[in-house]
């Protein structure tokens, strides 16, 4: 086992499952029982949700919203996903706890990278709500600004598709995956994994990123067990 401290991205469109729209509760069980079984091996997890399925800020400021009212609206999304989440884990007997980037109490505490790691020490789930608590960041650089405070071995970034590719996979049938990818290969690629602030921090702090399907159940615990499932980013 390569990780001992992993902060797990998980995308909020996934949460819709077959859904066109909202939570499916069976993929969210499905995420607390993968999440379980590798808490289970002893592995420290902290998580970010995105909340695509409920408002995304972006495809709202094209609607007419405010750029910034949009975000604000994405960010309690991240919310809502982030207490689905950890009442299904706290079902299947995990521990989880919901740190918010923006003062909420009662609904989560508000985020500290004490609490945050104090958390994890205790061996709890700590999910992060909220994004950055800033307009302008995706919840892409909300994970990785979460994984470097929080000194994390890797970020997992689970999605619908199985890696990175030199193409959409779901577009392009010719396009191939890479087993692992520079940071610098991706912007010189222009490869759409994740935003080029997230992508930034995690290549200026040297944090490895890990892209692989989330979707198919029991992949998490592939990955933590070391199979090579997915593409890994690294300097």
């Amino acid at each position: 086992m390569d990780y001992r401290r992993i902060l797990l991205k998980l995308s909020g469109e996934s949460l819709m499952g077959t859904r066109q729209y909202g939570i499916d509760e069976v993929r969210l069980a499905e995420y607390a029982v993968q999440i379980k079984e590798v808490a289970q091996m002893g592995v420290q997890i902290g998580i970010v949700i995105g909340g695509g399925n409920i408002f995304r800020g972006l495809s709202g400021a094209s609607k007419g919203f405010d750029r910034v009212k949009g975000d604000q609206m994405g960010m309690l999304a991240t919310v809502i996903n982030s207490l689905a989440l950890s009442s299904a884990l706290e079902t299947i007997g995990v521990k989880a706890r919901v740190l918010t980037a923006v003062r909420m109490e009662p609904i989560g505490e508000f985020y500290s990278k004490q609490k945050a790691i104090e958390t994890l020490e205790r061996g709890e789930i700590a999910i992060f709500s909220g994004g950055t608590g800033n307009p302008y960041f995706t919840t892409d650089t909300g994970s990785s600004l979460r994984a470097i405070e929080i000194e994390a071995d890797v970020m997992l970034k689970g999605t619908r598709v199985d890696g990175i590719y030199t193409a959409d996979p779901e577009k392009d049938p010719t396009a191939t995956k890479f087993t692992d990818i520079t940071y610098d290969e991706i912007y010189n690629r222009n490869l759409k994994v994740m935003d080029l602030t997230a992508t930034t921090m995690c290549k200026e702090n040297n944090m490895p990123i890990y892209v692989f399907d989330m979707d198919t159940v029991g992949n998490l615990k592939k990955v933590i067990s070391g199979e090579k499932i997915g593409t890994l980013v690294h300097n």
